[in-house]
């Protein structure tokens, strides 16, 4: 028995998967985890219009301001 002509063509199948796989947006977490692995140390991070920005660096030494003393002064 001869079978029925194909009603479509290899190149219809993997054109039709190209268009429906589409790369994911990038997210904190893993971009977080990727500078860990890395051993890089990450001071911050920031993301905008879809895109993850890390800054690398050691957070500074002084990270204190006027509040902070004000605030301190009136627990004691």
């Amino acid at each position: 028995m001869p079978r029925s002509p194909a009603t479509f063509r290899q190149t219809d199948v993997t054109r039709a998967l190209k268009k429906t796989v589409r790369r994911r947006r990038p997210t904190l977490r893993g971009a977080l985890e990727a500078a860990q692995k890395a051993g890089r140390p990450v001071r911050s991070a920031t993301i905008e219009d879809g895109k993850v920005t890390l800054v690398f660096g050691e957070p500074t030494a002084d990270t204190s301001n006027e509040w902070d003393e004000a605030l301190d002064r009136g627990k004691r």
